[in-house]
């Protein structure tokens, strides 16, 4: 999708209420699973909670909290990222935080403004509240609790991995921005069209200025179009080099691979774990990247903002907070478990089985009755007639 169009969507945002964009808790198309929560605490920043909890989770559980961006409704972005389709598939919570128009025109998360920056105050604090309320009502492992979100909703994922870092195991920014690089619109503007390149040691500090935290620190993914010019691209170094300095990593990746085409980027700690990594989708403008996961299953749905690139940024971002093995280790203990069970004597037949079938099981059934003293031991026009009956033919 091309930056005009993008443009030209969100222009036509106030005419396509209702229709483009679906209603706060339904899908375009009425399929998004998420609900409302209303009473989930403190709500100093006004925002909406929206929620949705598979039957069946993975153990321990865990919950990814994602937050959309400008012009978009959490249940918009659930539909076109497909986050809940990817919770369903792979058994983990997920919290979607909505933004009003009351506290901004164009639904865009706070990220710059000094109330809605800091801990315990504002939007940060009312996201927080969220996840407090699902870790209790749902029993989350409060070790695996996620963050992602895209441009605005970026630019607060930042926010919150700053402000609460002791919360989140890992996040993901999509065309966001570091954290602390603006305190009011027009340092905004200036960081999201011009991206100022800062020392590493001093954007580290801005995120160790933000709590009294030292540490671990969150594990962090990023992702960026190269021909992003909302955005500039630039911020996706300055956001790696961050937690960088945070994690105390060199600015030399120590991998440099392609997925699905596109260049990653990748650094880890002594045992191996990758602790920051980058992904540059190239030629894309600005949004998030849907595609083919490795998995041959498609989520999210192309839209404004949502970008056909060939690459599924949610399945890899799932992939990178370790959410995607649940299904595979799921099946292979089930395999396990059936295959040590004693088969079974007789087979059952299903209750409308193939003529075919159930003749040669009727067939089977008389054969190894007892013999009878006379010639005939069975009369196939008898075994035809039960195979019809069975087959619902006859009655």
């Amino acid at each position: 999708m091309s930056l005009a169009r993008n443009i030209d969507l969100l222009r036509r945002l106030p005419r396509l209420d209702g229709l483009r964009f679906a209603e706060p808790g339904r899908g375009a198309d009425g399929l998004s699973p998420l609900q409302e929560v209303t009473d989930f605490g403190d709500n100093p920043g006004a925002l909406r909670m929206f929620a949705f909890v598979p039957a069946q989770l993975q153990r321990p559980r865990a919950l990814v909290v994602v937050l959309h961006g400008c012009g978009q409704t959490a249940s918009a972005y659930d539909l076109g990222a497909g986050w809940s389709t990817l919770a369903q598939h792979y058994g983990f919570a997920l919290l979607m935080p909505e933004q009003q128009r009351i506290n901004n025109a164009n639904t865009c998360f706070n990220w710059f403004n000094p109330e809605d920056t800091a801990r315990d105050s504002g939007e940060p604090r009312s996201i927080r509240a969220m996840i407090a309320h699902m870790v209790k009502i749902h029993r989350i492992d409060p070790r695996r609790v996620f963050i992602t979100g895209l441009s605005a909703g970026g630019g607060m994922t930042s926010v919150m991995l700053a402000t609460y870092p002791e919360v989140f195991a890992a996040g993901a920014i999509i065309a966001g921005l570091p954290y602390g690089i603006a305190a009011n619109l027009r340092e905004a503007l200036d960081g999201m069209f011009h991206s100022p390149e800062r020392p590493g040691r001093e954007l580290g500090d801005l995120v160790r200025g933000a709590s009294d935290h030292r540490g671990p620190w969150p594990r962090v993914s990023v992702w960026h179009g190269s021909a992003d010019r909302t955005v500039n691209p630039g911020n996706a170094n300055e956001i790696v080099k961050q937690w960088l300095d945070l994690h105390d990593l060199p600015e030399v990746p120590m991998a440099e691979t392609n997925v699905d085409g596109y260049p990653r980027q990748a650094w880890w700690d002594k045992d191996g774990e990758t602790l920051v990594e980058s992904y540059a989708i190239t030629d894309m403008a600005h949004g998030t990247p849907l595609g083919l996961a490795d998995n041959d299953q498609r989520y999210g749905i192309e839209g404004a903002f949502l970008i056909e690139a060939g690459i599924s940024s949610s399945y890899h971002i799932a992939k990178f907070f370790g959410l995607t093995g649940w299904i595979p280790d799921a099946a292979a203990k089930k395999a396990e478990a059936k295959s040590a069970m004693k088969p079974a004597a007789k087979p059952a037949l299903s209750p409308a089985p193939h003529l075919a079938r159930s003749i040669r099981a009727q067939v089977a059934e008389e054969s190894t009755e007892p013999k009878r003293e006379h010639a005939s031991r069975f009369d196939l026009g008898q075994i035809i007639t039960r195979a019809l009956t069975a087959a619902g033919l006859m009655k």
